[in-house]
């Protein structure tokens, strides 16, 4: 069973949310304001996966979400007003996995949360001891990331973005298969999550040693790893 954290101050949203996804398999804990909230998830580190609505009372999403990120490292679904697309974008920036905008359809927001909940946990069955390409190391076996020598901490979009780029680096990969790589769907036109993921990857990882772009962006194509000589 996966514990999930809802946080959202509509009480009757958070009633019929429980019922609804408790028979399937998951534990539901909830909260109704930002600082409550954000107690429970840092006192809670057997959490899966956190709901989090942007309008919350004494502490909105934003500031949880900042406050959340210099401690955990937990999946986070934002739940956005409809159409507001510069809070998804902020929600992104600041770390979270994935968001969905109100009103939303239950089954919806089951499939995102198994998305998720399979990015978290996809086990590395057959995967190589590690991924190099220069000085980034990435091991999908322990799901560590080396850059430069350092210990690099991603979200689980952001790693399995890193997996796919390093999986053929010096070659472009489509948008498309970025996404269903590390959001597990297609691409849906105007949709600007990935390139936000992908503009996070890059400041976590820096440039190449050089100054120069470590990872390219291709227009109307994708982007793609430069390729470095391996040690």
């Amino acid at each position: 069973m996966h514990t999930l954290l809802l946080l959202d101050d509509d009480r009757e949203l958070c009633a019929l949310l429980t019922d609804y996804l408790q028979p399937e398999g998951f534990e539901i804990l909830t909260a109704h304001d930002g600082n409550t909230g954000l107690a429970a998830a840092l006192n809670f580190p057997s959490l899966d996966l956190i709901l989090l609505d942007v309008m919350l009372p004494g502490k909105n999403g934003f500031d949880v979400l900042r406050e959340l990120r210099a401690h955990s490292g937990v999946p986070v679904l934002m739940l956005t007003a409809k159409g507001d697309e510069v809070d998804r974008i902020v929600g992104l920036e600041l770390g979270a996995d994935d968001y969905l905008p109100k009103p939303f359809n239950p089954r919806e927001l089951l499939a995102r949360i198994r998305a998720i909940l399979r990015r978290k946990e996809s086990p590395a069955l057959n995967a190589p001891e590690r991924l190099v390409s220069g000085d980034v190391e990435l091991d999908p076996a322990s799901r560590t990331v080396v850059v430069g020598g350092k210990d690099v901490d991603l979200t689980s979009v952001e790693f399995k973005l890193l997996e796919a780029l390093l999986r053929t680096p010096g070659k472009v990969v489509s948008r498309d298969a970025l996404s269903r790589a590390a959001l597990d769907r297609p691409l849906s036109p105007f949709e600007r999550s990935l390139d936000v993921h992908m503009s996070n990857l890059r400041k976590k990882i820096g440039p190449c040693p050089d100054g120069s772009p470590r990872i390219r962006t291709l227009r109307s194509e994708g982007y793609l790893l430069v390729c470095e000589a391996t040690r």
